[in-house]
Parts: C-alpha cells; sequence; structure tokens
C-alpha cells in the first residue's frame, strides 16, 4: 500500500475535532518554520510586561515543606541522619559533571554538557526545528530517552535538597551555570528537547521545583529570573498549542495537563495563568474515567506508567488543597484506587512488579529509592487519606513525603495505626490482574497473574504476557519479569523485551501471544479471557485463556489455572486444545542472582537462607534446560539472570502440570507422576504429610479413577499425614463426585465451583 493511499485511509477514520486539533497543530508547525509564529523567540522586556497582570493577586502556595525550611531540614536531619551525605556527594558529582541517568550510572559527561548528545551511542542531533527530527530513528538520535532525561532537569531537586541541607552557594551556582547553558544552547522551538511536549511539561516543572529551592540564592538573579519566566512562558504556549490529545492520549496527555497546571498555579503573574491552569485541570480529570479502570488499574496494563499517573493525581490533588480549590468530587476517590491496586501488588519484599513497559522516569525525584519501589507514593497516599493499610505497606514515611507535605505531613503519618490490608489474595478483574499472597508478612508466598487486556488503543506500552506470573517464596523474590530496558536504542532487544519468550508463561511454536511490529505497535494482538476466581482462606484459584496461538497454521488456545494451597504450594495447569504436532515451551525467568539447578529428581530447584523454591513440571517427553538470560531492573540498564525452560513435543491436545513449591523453614517437598484411568495423578510428599492430586483428562466427560479414588472433578487435592487411610483436608474444584475406598465422600446432581473438607 503506498503512503499516499495510507493516509488517505488513515484521514478518512478520523473524527471532525481531531482532524481540526491535527491541522491547528500542523498550522501552527508550518507558522514556526516559517519564522511567522510570534512562539519562536522569546518575548522583550516590553513585550514581557505587556503580557503581565500586574495588579493584585493571591500569592500561591507550594508544598509545604517549603512554609518552613528550618523545620523542614531539621525534620529531615532527625528522620534521616545518613542522607544528607548522600545528597551532598550526589550534588557534587553533578557540579562535576557526573550524573546517574535511568538505569545508567556514573555518566561522565563533563562539566560543560551537550544537551543534544545521546552519551552512550555518541549521537549528536542537529539544531533544526524540533518537527523535523524523527527521535524514534535510533540513527539520528540514539535512545532518546537518555538524552531527554538529563534535560528534563530534575537533578536541579538534588541540587536544591543539597543547598537547603548545606546553605553552600556553590550547589545554587551550578544550577544557574546548567540552566542558563540550557537557555543558550536550546533557543525556542529548535532541537530535541522541543520535541516532545511531555519533556517541556516535565522540564518546566523542575524548573518551577528549582525557584522554589534558590529563590533566597544571591545566585539567582533578577535577570535570570526574567530570562526563565520567558521561556516558561513559551513552555505553557507550547504545551496548550502541542497537546498529546490525540498523539499520545495516555501519560504523555495528562503529564503535559499537569505541565500546564503547574505553570497557570504558579505564575499567576501572567495573564494567561488562569486559562493554563483550568486547562490543566479539565484534561486531567476528564481523563480518570479513561486512564484508571473501575478497579484502579491503569489503562496502558503498565505498572510504571501507572506509578506515574498515581503521582500525577497525588500532586494534583495537594496543590489544589494548599490553594484552597475545591478537587473535582471524582479525582480523590479515584486517587484511592490507583493507590489500592499499587498498595496490593507490592511484593512481599517491597519492590513492585514491572509488567508492561518501565521507562525509569519520575515526575520529580525526591529520594533515591530504586526504580521498581513504590511505597513513597504510598506513605503519602497514607496521609493524604488517613490510609493505616498504607502505612503498613509503605513500611515507613519517605523522604518524598517530607517534601510534599512538610513536617506536618509527617506527623500525621506518625499518628496513623498502621494495619495490614484488609485482603491477601485480591482479583482486579477490569485491568486482569490477580494477586495470590499467605499474608502480609515480610516471609509471605506470593504470585501475581496476568490475565487482562493486551493494551489500549495501538498498545504501545504493553508486552506479550499474556498469562504470565511473578513469584516470591518466602517473602523472596524469584520469577519475575524481566522489565523494558529500552525503546528505541536496538529493536531487536526491544523485540526481546516485549515477546512471550521474556514472560513466565507458556509458548507455542517459539511463537510469541502478540507479535510486535513497530517500538510502539503491533501485528497481532492477543485476547485475554478470565475464566474463574475464586477465594477462600485456605486456598485460592484463578484461570484464563487467551487466543493468540490462533494464527498459528494448526491453531489452538491456551488455557492456565493456578490453584495456591496457602501457607503450602501451587499447582499451575497448562492446558492447550491444539490441532496437530507442535513444540511448547515453559519459560520461568529468574531474579538475577538467584542459581537455579536441575536436581536429581528432575525438579528446578533453587534454594537459599533466604528461602526458596523448586519447580516440577510433568508433560509427555518433556525436559529442562538452562540459558541465560537477563533482567533490566531500570531502563537502560540490564543485569545477567538465569532462565529455566521447559520444553515438549506435543501432539493434539495436550497439559502440562507444573507444581510451585516454597522451600522454607526446612520444607523439603517431592513430588512424582503416578497411574491415573481417565487422568493424571500426583503425590507430592514433605515429611509425614503427602498429599494426592487427581486430574480429569482434559474435555474428558468421564471419571478419573486409582485403586482407591473415584472423581469427575477437574482437580481433586487430598492431603493425608503418617499412615492415616482418611484425608486430613479435600479440596475439590469443578465437578459433582467424589468416591474414597469405595465410600461416596461428595456427591451433588448440580456441577460445584469447589468443595473444601477435612
Amino acid at each position: 500500500m503506498s503512503s499516499l493511499t495510507t493516509k488517505i485511509k488513515k484521514l478518512k477514520g478520523l473524527k471532525m475535532d481531531e482532524i481540526s486539533v491535527r491541522v491547528a497543530q500542523r498550522v501552527a508547525i508550518l507558522s514556526e518554520r516559517s519564522g511567522w509564529s510570534r512562539h519562536v523567540s522569546l518575548p522583550t522586556d516590553e513585550q514581557l510586561r505587556n503580557l503581565l497582570n500586574l495588579g493584585e493577586r493571591n500569592e500561591p502556595r507550594f508544598f509545604a515543606s517549603f512554609d518552613a525550611r528550618e523545620q523542614t531540614v531539621s525534620e529531615f536531619r532527625r528522620r534521616w541522619p545518613e542522607a544528607e551525605r548522600e545528597i551532598v556527594a550526589a550534588a557534587n558529582r553533578i557540579a562535576d559533571g557526573t550524573f546517574d541517568l535511568l538505569g545508567l550510572r556514573e555518566l561522565k559527561l563533563g562539566k560543560k554538557i551537550d544537551w543534544h548528545l545521546e552519551p552512550i551511542s555518541g549521537k549528536r542531533t542537529p539544531l533544526l526545528h524540533w518537527s523535523q527530527l524523527n527521535y524514534l530513528d535510533a540513527t539520528l538520535a540514539g535512545d532518546k530517552k537518555i538524552t531527554w532525561e538529563l534535560n528534563r532537569q530534575q537533578y536541579f531537586l538534588t541540587l536544591g535538597r543539597a543547598y537547603w541541607l548545606t546553605g553552600d552557594e556553590r550547589h545554587a551556582e551550578v544550577f544557574v551555570s546548567h540552566v542558563t547553558s540550557w537557555m543558550d544552547e536550546n533557543p525556542p522551538k529548535l532541537g530535541i528537547n522541543w520535541a516532545s511536549s511531555l519533556e517541556i511539561a516535565f522540564r518546566s516543572i523542575a524548573w518551577l521545583w528549582a525557584l522554589q529551592f534558590f529563590k533566597e540564592s544571591p545566585s539567582l538573579t533578577t535577570d535570570l529570573r526574567l530570562r526563565m519566566q520567558k521561556f516558561l512562558y513559551l513552555n505553557a504556549l507550547h504545551l496548550e498549542t502541542y497537546l498529546s490529545t490525540y498523539f499520545s492520549p495516555n501519560t504523555h496527555l495528562t503529564g503535559e495537563a499537569l505541565g500546564l497546571f503547574y505553570l497557570g498555579l504558579l505564575l499567576p503573574e501572567f495573564k494567561d495563568a488562569e486559562r493554563w491552569r483550568d486547562l490543566g485541570l479539565e484534561i486531567l480529570v476528564s481523563q480518570l474515567p479513561r486512564h484508571v479502570k473501575p478497579d484502579g488499574v491503569y489503562f496502558e496494563q503498565s505498572s510504571y506508567y501507572h506509578r506515574y499517573t498515581a503521582d500525577f493525581y497525588i500532586h494534583l490533588a495537594i496543590l489544589l488543597r494548599l490553594n484552597g480549590i475545591s478537587p473535582p468530587p471524582e479525582l480523590e476517590p479515584k486517587l484511592e484506587l490507583l493507590l489500592d491496586h499499587l498498595m496490593y501488588i507490592t511484593r512481599p519484599d517491597g519492590a513492585t512488579p514491572f509488567f508492561g513497559d518501565d521507562d525509569g522516569g519520575r515526575l520529580v525525584t525526591l529520594d533515591n529509592h530504586p526504580a521498581n519501589d513504590f511505597r513513597s507514593v504510598l506513605s503519602t497516599g497514607a496521609v493524604l487519606f488517613n490510609r493505616p493499610d498504607y502505612k503498613f505497606v509503605a513500611g515507613g514515611v519517605a523522604e518524598e513525603t517530607l517534601w510534599l507535605l512538610g513536617p506536618d505531613g509527617l506527623r500525621s503519618f506518625d499518628q496513623i495505626e498502621s494495619q495490614p490490608p484488609a485482603k491477601t489474595s485480591v482479583a482486579f478483574a477490569d485491568g486482569g490482574y490477580y494477586v495470590m499472597r499467605d499474608d502480609w508478612s515480610p516471609g509471605a508466598n506470593y504470585l501475581l497473574f496476568d490475565c487482562g487486556p493486551h493494551g489500549m488503543a495501538n498498545c504501545g506500552h504493553a508486552h506479550a504476557d499474556a498469562l504470565a506470573i511473578e513469584l516470591a517464596a518466602g517473602g523472596r523474590t524469584l520469577l519475575v519479569d524481566p522489565g523494558t530496558f529500552t525503546y528505541t536504542g536496538e529493536k531487536a532487544l526491544r523485540d526481546w523485551f516485549r515477546s512471550s519468550a521474556a514472560h513466565n508463561t507458556l509458548t507455542v511454536d517459539g511463537q510469541s501471544s502478540s507479535v510486535s511490529a513497530d517500538t510502539f505497535s503491533w501485528k497481532t494482538i492477543t485476547s485475554c479471557k478470565p475464566l474463574n476466581w475464586i477465594e477462600h482462606e485456605r486456598f485460592t484459584y484463578v484461570s484464563g485463556r487467551h487466543n493468540g496461538y490462533e494464527e498459528l497454521a494448526k491453531p489452538g488456545t491456551h488455557t492456565r489455572s493456578i490453584l495456591f494451597l496457602k501457607r503450602d504450594y501451587w499447582l499451575l495447569r497448562d492446558r492447550l486444545e491444539l490441532s496437530g504436532a507442535h513444540g511448547i515451551d515453559q519459560w520461568f525467568h529468574f531474579e538475577s542472582g538467584a542459581a537455579p539447578a536441575v536436581s536429581e529428581d528432575g525438579a528446578i530447584e533453587e534454594n537459599s537462607t533466604r528461602g526458596g523454591l523448586r519447580i516440577y513440571s510433568f508433560a509427555p517427553g518433556g525436559a529442562w534446560r538452562q540459558e541465560e538470560g537477563c533482567v533490566s531492573h531500570c531502563y537502560a540498564e540490564r543485569t545477567a539472570a538465569p532462565v529455566c525452560v521447559f520444553s515438549a513435543a506435543v501432539e493434539g491436545d495436550s497439559e502440562v502440570v507444573t507444581f510451585l513449591l516454597p522451600q522454607t523453614d526446612g520444607i523439603g517437598y517431592r513430588v512424582e507422576e503416578f497411574e491415573v484411568t481417565g487422568g493424571r495423578g500426583f503425590v507430592v510428599r514433605n515429611g509425614i504429610l503427602h498429599d494426592f492430586v487427581i486430574i480429569r483428562e482434559i474435555r474428558s466427560r468421564g471419571l478419573a479413577q486409582t485403586s482407591s479414588i473415584v472423581s469427575d472433578f477437574d482437580c481433586a487435592w487430598l492431603r493425608f499425614s503418617g499412615s492415616n487411610s482418611n484425608p486430613d483436608q479435600m479440596l475439590l474444584l469443578g465437578g459433582h463426585r467424589l468416591e474414597l475406598e469405595g465410600k461416596k465422600i461428595v456427591e451433588s446432581a448440580e456441577r460445584l465451583d469447589y468443595w473444601l473438607g477435612r
């Protein structure tokens, strides 16, 4: 299809509102490139005076920590006595031209920074009009996210905190030197740093924070403040002209809206300020129903972008409260839903799983938590909403909470009585995430199951993670989503990190459930369907399927079910409805630092004093192999990590049965398969305990039988101890009838979802 035909086809699919916005933006671009637009140069001093509202106005309030500098610094030193040294050391490294950007550490950029250089690839983008730069082209821009991360200038907040803590004017001088250099080398509308409205919004917010930190510094002269004010004015005009309403109506749009809100609220001297503020607020509120699903899951199916969204609305809620503006009624309930989801998916070790894309950035950087530690959001949320459960999962008050809510916010945090969340296992049915755990102790067993939509629109930040899991055993994170690593830096790595083979799921014939196309698009998109969710104090059960393998030459469907016997182990079943012969692979990606190995009895075993895991997978002719993979804990960083793969050649309908057995407190599980007529049988041994698991054949309407057990349940679990012939516990899923030693134990005319007894 020709380029012109493609464009015409796209145009026909657009609504009039979108056409008018896109045409207006295109006209604005052409006006800038021709030099006709007034936005291509800074206003003169005289023009600036005409833009200002010189009448009386209320001074806006910034975050509460800035109302009480001495008390804030005193409280900081009392709570985090070691942190001052770390902040000052980071500020000194910045002064020497050494930066930590995303997952990259100790980048030597020099004291004179080249703002257009991507330091890893060595690519330097030309100083052309921003619309003429294809920043997705790695041959032109390298990995543009690395360039943009530096140019967000969020490290100004590190310099600002160091300045407050020490009073050392050198930190202010570095800020002045860098912001001056940036303005010199980034004239309005020229270069890569004007190419993304979101980056302009984030940089504007960083500048506004810096102006608060350094407002008493003699280095921040009137002339410099005036020049920054002119740039911020152009930033606001650029944002409202080039909003990502139809380009990237996700965190790009809401981040830009927050930038407009910040600019309009904190620069009330401009006549246009009220319009910027109100437009930003209107967009943020209007996007809530779309961006936040009814269960609180962010609509792009990405935990990292979920965190961005929670940060956006936390800042909005705080600034509205401080400035006496009544929050729209839907704002705070939706924000609590966002925080609830982050709370429940938090692992026992305090980290958050990376499902979907992780871009490594932050709205602002006010602590040194790892990229996958989102607990500072819950710390602040605990105070905003007086939530004992947020406080419990946060594990302690965060430094970020001090800077956002001031010393009084920390005292409020102290007064909340910490309590674990009300639920242990939770279904987020709209988002398709299912969390199961024993309890909220640091040594809990935890599993996250992904059975949700692939993404939204073109699914730009989605991964092919249908039916994937993450797992912690005895509190130790062992099975993980390897993350993202890159967007535009290297296509092969971008494709691998998004593929099904890079997730803890099952692949057929080496095929991903969804197949990627370009950096932020897909050739095929799978659809997941949740089937069951049962939550009980003794067990949790979930199942779902996807249709991603219906495109194969010999098509099929993958169904995965997970039974969690709390304080015991997981039983995982991968059922494949297939025609013809296929090769299947079941993937297990371990956290870096783990050391799994194949044991003598054919299990994958990973043990340590901090807890371990044994994995048994059963399929005819199946065998394990081990590979070296990698995990990215933050964008642009990757670390070697082990991968274990269970592979088998199958014909027609097939099933892989897997036991995931935490090895804690001296518990040593062993699993063996035994023959069952009409099904499959397994015995799980642990000391004097032995569990029998009887699984009926796929699609069978008959009985699964042993010499002593007859069952038509899809799965029957019976626990015996010692030499007892009567089971101590029984759990039956999906059926009518169970006989034991010729005696009817269960018989029901109606199909039972489950039956639990002793």
